[in-house]
């Protein structure tokens, strides 16, 4: 369905005052930006993308990863730090793609297992986050797409990023069972909805987008009235 027939079935107008958080969690290449746009447009939120494009160690890192792994994810930390900040001053509601949570529960603990970063390295890095725990507020909503490591490498290769043309396969395999792991903790920090990917058809598929805003529109509507809205 097309974003301006969406639109008309969740009209702007009828949504709730109380501002609503959701965050799109997932591998890399699993679909978070389009799904994280999608819910931006139609609802009018603010949207926030990981930094990508103008990332200034993004390439080194998928070049040499034990050299650029701490400079890469201290950086995406600090980012991602900026955009809760953001989001808590701002009185409208917003879409993120990817949580900072997945920082510190996933890449940054393979990356250490893998070799790519030192236990001095790790330690400091958990430190930071750990000092900026206070000041960070939960999404109101996790919204997880999963997809098998090998289907999500075939949609990184379609996209054609130069700088994740050499990705490995088991690096992906890697990040896919810490995200197993992890999300059956992350209902501790809020709600969480999991999409199959390699089942559920976020693109084309008319139906599954609609049941997805509903299902976002529901909980919206369940914070505002828990806030006292009318």
């Amino acid at each position: 369905m097309s974003v301006r027939k969406l639109k008309r079935r969740f009209p702007r107008k009828e949504q709730p005052k109380t501002p609503f958080f959701v965050s799109i969690a997932g591998n890399i290449g699993v679909g978070k930006s389009m799904i994280t746009t999608m819910i931006g447009e139609v609802f009018g939120w603010q949207m926030f993308f990981e930094p990508v494009i103008n990332n200034p160690y993004l390439e080194d890192y998928y070049k040499d990863m034990k050299r650029w792994s701490f400079h890469l994810q201290v950086y995406f930390l600090s980012q991602r730090f900026e955009v809760q900040k953001k989001i808590l001053e701002d009185p409208r509601s917003a879409a993120q793609d990817r949580t900072i949570y997945e920082d510190v529960e996933i890449f940054a603990p393979v990356l250490h297992r893998r070799g790519c970063m030192d236990d001095r390295d790790y330690e400091n890095y958990r430190e930071v986050f750990r000092n900026m725990v206070g000041f960070l507020t939960p999404p109101d909503l996790i919204i997880y797409l999963s997809a098998k490591p090998e289907t999500v490498l075939g949609r990184i290769n379609s996209r054609g990023r130069s700088c994740e043309s050499n990705i490995p396969l088991d690096f992906l395999q890697d990040l896919d069972a810490a995200y197993e792991d992890w999300i059956e903790r992350a209902p501790s920090l809020c709600p969480v909805h999991t999409i199959d990917t390699e089942v559920i058809n976020l693109r084309d598929d008319d139906e599954v987008q609609t049941e997805l805003l509903e299902l976002i529109r529901e909980f919206h509507l369940e914070k505002h009235e828990k806030m006292g809205g009318s």
